[in-house]
C-alpha cells in the first residue's frame, strides 16, 4: 500500500507541474488566441482529457479560468493605465470585441469598466492592509540620479526610506507554487522553501554566492478572491537546469523595477507592500507595469532579531 501511495503522489506532483506549465503560459500569452490544442500540447496531455484534468487539480474549469484571468488583468490595468482606453485593454487581455469584454466584465464585477475604473473603493476588497492615509505635507522627498540609478529618498514623521528605480535582468527561476490564502502564514513559506531548499541542496544549486531568492505573486490581492491567490517561492537557475515534479521553471522578465529595503517581521509585510502602493507610488510619476510584484530576500544580509531584510520590487514605467 505504501509503494502505491509513494507511487501515486509521484503521479499527482507530475500532474500539478505540468498544469503549472499551463498557467505560466496563459499568465504571459492572455492577449493571444489561447486554443485547447496549444494547451494541452504544453501539458502533454490528450486534448481529449486535458479539460477534465485541469479542473481537477485546478478548481476551476480551463475556460473560467482564462476568462477570470483576463477580467482580473483587466480590472488592474483599469487602475493603473489611465491613458488606455478601456477598448485598448480589452484586446490587451485577449477578448474578441469590447462588446464581449463588457459583458464579462459586467457579470464578474456588476458594473461596467468605466465606472469600476472611476471607482476609488471598486477592488479593494481584498487590501493587504487598511491603512491611514499619510499627509503627504508631512513627507521630505528627495531625488538623486547616479550612474543611471534614480533614488527616491523619502523622510516620514518617524521613518526614513529609500526606494531605488532600477533596471534588473531576465532571471531563470525554480519554483513551488502555492494557491490559496497566504496573508500573514509564516508556516506556508516556512514549508514552501524548505521544499524548494530539500530540491536545491543536493543538486549543488545552494553554494552559488550570486543566487536569488524571491516569493513572486501572480495575482493583485485586491481583486483576486483568496482562495485563488498563487505565490511562487524561488530561486535563480541556471538556463541548462532540469526541473521535474512539484519543482518548475519560468523565466522572469526583466526591465524597469522600484526595488525599497524593509525589515520585516512576521506581521509587517501588509504595512510594508501598502505603503510601496499606498504612499510612494502616487508621488513617484511611476505607475505599475504588466509584470509579476515579488519580495527579493538578500542571502547574505543580517537578520535583526526575528525580522529579516526583503526587498519589495514592484515593475514600474513611466506615467
Amino acid at each position: 500500500m505504501s509503494n502505491f501511495n509513494t507511487i501515486s503522489e509521484k503521479s499527482r506532483t507530475d500532474y500539478k507541474q505540468r498544469i503549472n506549465r499551463v498557467m505560466d503560459y496563459i499568465e504571459t500569452h492572455l492577449d493571444e488566441t489561447l486554443s485547447l490544442e496549444r494547451l494541452a500540447d504544453i501539458a502533454c496531455f490528450s486534448k481529449f482529457h486535458f479539460h477534465r484534468i485541469f479542473q481537477s487539480l485546478n478548481g476551476e474549469r480551463l475556460a473560467e479560468y482564462i476568462q477570470r484571468i483576463r477580467i482580473e488583468k483587466a480590472a488592474t490595468l483599469l487602475k493603473n493605465n489611465p491613458d488606455h482606453s478601456v477598448t485598448d485593454i480589452a484586446f490587451l487581455c485577449g477578448f474578441a470585441s469590447s462588446a464581449s469584454f463588457a459583458n464579462a466584465f459586467k457579470k464578474y464585477f456588476g458594473m461596467s469598466a468605466s465606472r469600476y475604473r472611476n471607482d476609488e473603493n471598486a477592488g479593494k476588497e481584498q487590501r493587504y492592509i487598511s491603512l491611514p492615509e499619510e499627509d503627504l505635507e508631512s513627507l521630505h522627498i528627495r531625488i538623486e540620479q547616479s550612474k543611471g540609478k534614480q533614488t527616491f529618498h523619502i523622510k516620514g514623521i518617524d521613518y526614513e526610506r529609500d526606494v531605488h528605480i532600477v533596471d534588473l535582468p531576465e532571471w531563470n527561476l525554480a519554483y513551488i507554487r502555492y494557491t490559496g490564502p497566504y496573508k500573514g502564514d509564516a508556516a506556508l513559506f516556512t514549508r514552501l522553501w524548505k521544499k524548494l531548499v530539500t530540491w536545491a541542496a543536493p543538486r549543488g544549486l545552494l553554494d552559488k554566492s550570486d543566487n536569488i531568492y524571491i516569493a513572486l505573486y501572480h495575482d493583485n490581492p485586491e481583486i483576486t478572491a483568496e482562495e485563488k491567490l498563487r505565490v511562487s517561492v524561488c530561486m535563480s537557475i541556471d538556463e541548462n537546469t532540469e526541473t521535474s515534479g512539484e519543482i518548475g521553471r519560468m523565466t522572469l522578465p526583466g526591465g524597469k523595477y522600484s526595488v525599497c529595503r524593509f525589515v520585516l517581521g512576521e506581521k509587517d509585510y501588509s504595512a510594508a507592500w501598502g505603503w510601496v502602493y499606498g504612499t510612494w507610488l502616487p508621488i513617484s510619476g511611476y505607475q505599475p507595469d504588466d509584470r509579476p510584484s515579488f519580495e527579493w530576500y538578500p542571502p547574505h544580509e543580517q537578520k535583526e532579531g526575528n525580522k529579516i531584510p526583503v526587498d519589495i520590487c514592484i515593475p514600474v514605467k513611466m506615467i
